[in-house]
């Protein structure tokens, strides 16, 4: 830099350089970092020896058939690919096994995450500058090399840098040795979170359907996340990419990755052996288990002076009888169970409230403890009705307005009609509760849950939760409610009972009392007592 030229000094260096008592500490921090141009290499792993395959496979333990998949898919050098959709659960090592497959095969791509671009223009212009080797500094004002205002724009500015990154590559002989192929691969990571952000209904369709709208042969997109491809709204037409799973690790893998680059793998194997098993049984994420044995192994090594030593059967013992201690908390801290004295704690908090709810009267009942979806819920009022209420007076009190009609008839019965009622209710009550068949069920559920008065209106997507939409019929019977009905006969909240020999179908019974019901209605808030048939 010559005297003439001021250097460019920051907010941040003015501080700095005014707190410095030296002159070499005023003059350093001034100068302006001038870092060398981007060009095609940056799209490149740069790195003097490349990844070999077996360190490929070494550095990815349990991931050897999804690399070999990977590898497949992605074919040749310059060989035309349909999107590849990398899925699987959180902490598997997706992002880490295609950024190495990449590395390995040292072929262009540009990276973006859906996580640090938090909107859909900052994922356009981060593609867009990794492709226009444009980077962000003081000098053009931290600005981006385009401006999309539009998704068109970004469309049009993508197949001009694509076709500028491509004719670069095969024009130029100097990037033969470090670039592998003239086809430019666009990865986007944590794709599930474009689903939260605004029009995501017309970001997605169109990162699906880039690879036909642009129908750029040497361009490959490789979509990474953490749901599967059937969670994302494709009624669009487009053509399903090829999905690549990764499941949970195994715990030979987990074995294997929590032994690299270990300096005692013996002493590490015996803290292993003791605690790896009993924790995959919680969690398989790779991240969770991490944070949680990290302590352990600090209290797992201090009654050691020297930490490489290679303990016997003796010391493991030993060992294993200073960590004992730890295990349970440590399980709970994953469980997000609560300790003794918060249980206590609240328990005095519940009689506290029971003490409080005493002058309300018996409206106030404690909530259930365990979760439930809301279509659950009101399933398994539907199948209480169902069980308690005889069938004939299913239409009385399910009218078309809910049952609330129902209410204001008042009839007058005779001593005859209330002997016999309380005959047939005695007659009912020694029997237990009834059967029913699922046509039954469903048409009861179908009422309660579509009741204007009470329906579900705190719910965001009501359809979503109830699973039917609008009219009662068989094209608007959604599979979640079969399942949420095998998953209540599974938990044995109903029972399945045996099959009419008039009409032939299954027929189920509840096993719920008239007090869990009742917690279950006033979670809802749902006036039970007025749909239960007594004298």
């Amino acid at each position: 830099m010559s005297k003439e030229e001021n250097p460019q000094v920051t907010r941040r260096t003015t501080r700095l350089s005014s707190s410095s008592s030296t002159p070499n500490a005023i003059e350093s921090p001034t100068k302006s970092i001038n870092l060398p141009p981007l060009t095609l290499r940056n799209l490149v792993f740069e790195e003097k020896e490349p990844l070999t395959f077996d360190g490929l496979i070494s550095s990815l333990p349990g991931r050897r058939n999804q690399i070999l998949e990977i590898l497949r898919l992605l074919g040749p050098v310059n060989c035309p690919l349909s999107p590849l959709f990398v899925y699987g659960g959180a902490s598997t090592g997706k992002t880490s096994t295609v950024l190495q497959v990449f590395r390995h095969l040292n072929r262009p791509f540009v990276y973006s995450s859906c996580r640090t671009c938090y909107n859909a223009r900052q994922l356009f212009d981060n593609i867009l500058n990794q492709l226009l080797l444009h980077r962000k500094s003081e000098k053009n004002g931290y600005s981006s090399a385009k401006k999309c205002e539009k998704q068109a724009d970004f469309v049009n500015y993508l197949k001009e840098a694509l076709i500028g990154v491509v004719d670069g590559l095969k024009g130029s002989k100097k990037f033969e040795g470090c670039v592998n192929g003239n086809m430019v691969y666009l990865i986007f990571d944590s794709l599930e979170l474009v689903r939260d952000w605004d029009k995501s209904g017309t970001i997605l369709p169109l990162l699906f359907k880039l690879h036909d709208i642009l129908k750029f042969p040497d361009l490959g997109l490789v979509f990474i996340s953490s749901s599967s491809f059937d969670t994302y709204d494709s009624d669009t037409g487009l053509v399903d990419p090829i999905p690549v799973y990764f499941p949970d690790y195994t715990e030979d893998g987990l074995r294997q990755i929590f032994l690299r680059n270990e300096s005692n793998p013996k002493l590490r194997s015996a803290f292993l052996d003791v605690v790896l098993k009993p924790f995959c049984r919680v969690t398989r994420r790779l991240d969770e288990l991490s944070t949680a044995l990290a302590p352990l192994f600090t209290k797992y090594c201090e009654p050691l002076e020297d930490l490489d030593i290679i303990p016997n059967e003796e010391m493991k013992r030993k060992l294993f009888d200073c960590l004992k201690p730890h295990i349970g908390p440590a399980l709970n801290g994953i469980f997000r169970v609560t300790s003794q004295s918060s249980v206590e704690a609240g328990v005095k908090n519940n009689l506290k409230r029971k003490n409080t709810l005493k002058f309300f009267g018996n409206d106030s009942v404690e909530d259930i403890d365990f979760h439930m979806s809301t279509s659950a819920k009101y399933l398994l009022i539907s199948a209480f009705l169902a069980s308690r209420n005889p069938a004939t007076l299913d239409a009385s009190f399910f009218d078309s307005t809910g049952g609330s009609a129902n209410q204001k008839r008042k009839r007058k019965s005779s001593e005859k009609s209330r002997d016999l009622k309380e005959a047939s209710e005695q007659e009912l009550f020694m029997k237990g509760p009834g059967t029913f068949p699922l046509e039954r069920l469903l048409a009861i559920y179908q009422c309660i849950s579509s009741s204007e008065e009470y329906s579900l209106e705190n719910d965001e997507d009501s359809k979503e939760n109830t699973g039917l939409d609008g009219d009662f019929g068989e094209n608007s019977l959604m599979s979640n409610i079969l399942l949420q009905v095998s998953s209540l006969c599974s938990a044995s909240f109903i029972t399945k009972g045996g099959s009419c020999p008039l009409e032939g179908s299954t027929r189920y019974r509840s096993t719920v009392s008239e007090d869990m019901a009742l917690k279950v209605a006033r979670s809802l808030k749902f006036p039970l007592s007025k749909y239960l048939y007594r004298r």
